[in-house]
């Protein structure tokens, strides 16, 4: 695709300096939540893989950030992910509103476990 970053630090480059920053934080938290994981570009947006495979994908839009794919979680963890929820795979996070970098990690460590 002409025009596509290819890396995630191009990627974040593009986009407001306040996006920036919460694009920054999300990468740091997968980081921090799976040491082994791998950057790349995937499907557009910034990706995490693991073992070779995409673990998790998180990318800006005009008015939140996504992340993407949604795990399997227990009923108290649903309930914490439900106000996010667009859709059965896909969280969205407002720009205007507090995004919750814990969540987004302990989401990506859980994603990682159930990868085995």
């Amino acid at each position: 695709m002409a025009g596509q970053a290819a890396t995630i630090d191009e990627y974040i480059a593009t986009q407001p300096q306040e996006v920036q920053a919460m694009l920054m934080q999300i990468r740091h938290r997968v980081h921090d939540c799976v040491p082994g994981a791998v950057e790349k570009i995937s499907y557009g947006i910034p990706t995490m893989t693991l073992g070779g495979k995409n673990l998790i994908h998180f990318g800006a839009w005009k008015t939140h950030i996504a992340v993407y794919p949604v795990p399997a979680a227990d009923p108290a963890l649903e309930q914490e992910i439900a106000p996010y929820r667009s859709g059965k795979g896909t969280l969205r996070f407002a720009l205007a509103k507090p995004v919750p970098y814990d969540l987004i990690g302990r989401l990506a460590g859980l994603l990682a476990d159930q990868r085995g």
